[in-house]
């Protein structure tokens, strides 16, 4: 049954892209939202961001929790220096994440042109098993996100539950577990049984819920909001739930044709959806 309230639902702020963090925490915290998921670019100066002490007095001045920081990964790498690069960046995430008060950081493990697709799952295994101990030191965990195939060239070599399952079986560590996204796994006829397994050992950290568009305009920023495509998100959310997972649902959708209207108006289309379609 679709929820009735706002108390299990939490908002990436890439969302809501147009907003700064404080904008996404207050408006969140003023609709009841529960929860804030933290893209980096909102805090990071590099990237655009406000510093990580500013958005930690934000953060916790709202109130929200905050279920993950967001994104970590891209392991792969043709020279052994890139890759060292993104296992020192991965550990700068989980500090962050640390301070921000974020219970994991969700990985988009990465893909290379030109490097073979065991080869790159091998990479993204070797750099996770890299960072696990200075996971375990910050209490944070990390939670790979299998992302649909259509992403295997250029941004994850792990496209199915499967193979983050394979790597989770493979480094067998509590701090390590797997985000579980509609809009890529939606298709999958072994999700089920997936997800039911990810459920027995533990490692079903995170949920995301969006929807996929039939008519899908453009592959990154084009996804549906609930209610707008074909994936059977409530039943999705069902098997979760079965399998034991207890936290937050995570909206997370990255679409210029939302990004385009009056953010305000969105969230609270957001709202109506999550209560009468998740």
């Amino acid at each position: 049954m679709p929820l009735n309230d706002l108390s299990q639902c939490a908002v990436h702020t890439m969302t809501n892209k147009p907003w700064s963090l404080r904008q996404c925490c207050d408006a969140y915290a003023a609709a009841g939202v529960a929860a804030i998921s933290i893209w980096r670019n909102t805090v990071a100066p590099e990237e655009g961001g406000v510093g990580l002490e500013e958005a930690v007095k934000t953060v916790k001045g709202s109130g929200l929790a905050v279920p993950a920081y967001v994104r970590g990964g891209f392991f792969t790498a043709l020279d052994d220096a890139d890759r060292q690069k993104a296992i020192d960046h991965n550990k700068t995430m989980l500090d962050e994440a640390a301070a921000l008060g974020a219970g994991q950081v969700v990985l988009v493990v990465g893909a290379t042109p030109g490097l073979p697709l065991a080869e790159a799952r091998k990479q993204v295994s070797d750099g996770i098993a890299a960072c696990l101990d200075h996971a375990q030191q910050v209490d944070v965990k990390l939670s790979i996100e299998p992302l649909h195939p259509m992403y295997a060239g250029d941004k994850s070599c792990v496209n199915r539950m499967a193979e983050a399952r394979a790597i989770c079986e493979a480094l067998r560590h509590p701090m390590l577990g797997i985000a579980v996204d509609v809009y890529h796994v939606w298709w999958d006829p072994d999700l089920e049984r997936e997800i039911e397994l990810a459920g027995q050992q533990g490692t079903l950290l995170g949920f995301h819920v969006c929807d996929w568009r039939v008519n899908t305009r453009h592959l990154l920023t084009d996804r549906g909001l609930m209610g707008d495509g074909c994936a059977d998100i409530a039943g999705i959310r069902a098997m979760v739930e079965r399998a034991g997972f207890d936290g937050f649902n995570e909206v997370e959708v990255f679409s210029e044709h939302y990004w385009a209207m009056d953010q305000h108006d969105y969230l609270a289309l957001i709202a109506e959806r999550y209560r009468t379609v998740t």
